[in-house]
């Protein structure tokens, strides 16, 4: 430490009586400056040992002492020679220096390193906080990101929370300091996965195209995939005809499936995949299977408010509205009834139905 700081004072001792020198040279009278004033500066000489700044002043200004200590971040970024807009913290330090900040380069530089490291497809250290909706939080030097489960490994894809306080690396998938967005991935990072590589396999596949996928995670809202090594989602709407509202009850990770790619996002390589479009449509011909006034035998599936779900087949449901029933129907779910078909809507897959009655009530319309 002592022989920092004598090697410290010895920079400081010259660069001062060298700059003096030059505004004697010069016959320039120094600039005033005042704390809080924001100048532009150039950068005289950078390294973790201090950092020194022309800013038109009687003396060279120097980096705070705080800021000094996140300089091993930046350096790549700051350069002899170059301007920079410094903020004045202090007018004139102990040693004479007056001291100035790069807050305002580092909140830029922070986005800038981000982008550079994305291009050349560099790891970053982050630090891991909750896991939400959107998946992992994590922090980078103050800006807030976030690891889609997809992206994590096998080891916390399952149990994601275990991520919380680690410092782990990964690799920048989306930046934009427009929307302070930031999207990174564990598994890139851990599994060494070129993004260049990634997009070769991403442009192989084809719409309309069945694949075999590995299930990799079920959530709320759909099935996480991975396709000849790009991810993708089926939907949860994508799962089947019928209304689905567990997805867990049709695959479990580490399943292999057949899925059909509906739709290519080239902005971060997903796929939207589809499991319900490799069979055939059950309201495809709707119409000429359940003509009007068509007596059936379904099933009840639920009661709303409004009335009656009935199903007919897989993919297939009725509703008997309220205003078609007397009052005193008790139905049960699971419970076979006959109907007729009243009306279809192919466009909208709707089907309204009526129970069979010798009279109409009073409120049949």
């Amino acid at each position: 430490m002592v022989w920092y700081i004598i090697i410290l004072t010895k920079m400081k001792t010259t660069i001062k009586q060298t700059n003096i020198m030059e505004r004697l040279l010069k016959n320039k009278s120094p600039r005033k400056i005042k704390k809080g004033e924001e100048i532009q500066a150039k950068i005289v000489s950078v390294s973790k040992k201090g950092v020194f700044f022309d800013i038109g002043a009687k003396a060279y200004a120097v980096l705070g002492n705080k800021e000094l200590k996140e300089i091993s971040t930046y350096l790549p970024h700051l350069k002899a020679g170059e301007t920079t807009t410094v903020k004045v913290i202090s007018e004139e330090s102990k040693d004479g220096f007056p001291v100035v900040s790069l807050r305002g380069f580092f909140e830029k530089g922070k986005w800038e390193i981000l982008k550079n490291r994305k291009e050349k497809e560099e790891e970053i250290e982050v630090v891991c906080g909750e896991y939400g909706k959107g998946g992992v939080f994590v922090d980078f030097m103050g800006i807030r990101g976030v690891i889609p489960k997809i992206q994590l490994t096998e080891e916390y894809l399952n149990q994601p929370e275990k991520l919380l306080n680690k410092k782990i690396r990964v690799k920048i998938l989306e930046v934009e300091q427009e929307k302070n967005r930031l999207v990174v991935s564990q598994k890139a990072a851990a599994l060494k996965i070129s993004q260049k590589e990634l997009a070769k396999k991403f442009n192989q596949m084809k719409v309309g195209e069945v694949y075999q996928a590995k299930v990799l995670g079920v959530s709320d809202f759909g099935i996480f995939c991975e396709v000849n090594g790009v991810e993708g989602l089926v939907h949860i709407s994508e799962i089947s005809w019928e209304k689905v509202s567990n997805p867990s009850s049709y695959v479990k990770p580490g399943e292999t499936i057949k899925v059909m790619v509906v739709e290519k996002n080239p902005t971060d390589f997903k796929l939207n995949l589809s499991i319900k479009r490799l069979s055939r449509d059950p309201w495809e011909k709707i119409e000429e299977k359940y003509p009007k006034n068509k007596e059936v035998v379904g099933e009840v599936v639920r009661k709303e408010k409004y009335g009656y779900f009935i199903r007919l087949e897989p993919g297939v449901e009725g509703l008997i509205h309220i205003s078609k029933l007397t009052g005193k129907e008790d139905l049960k779910s699971g419970q076979k009834v006959k109907a007729m078909v009243e009306r279809i809507n192919q466009k909208n897959r709707r089907m309204s139905l009526v129970l069979p009655q010798k009279e109409k009530p009073v409120t049949y319309r």
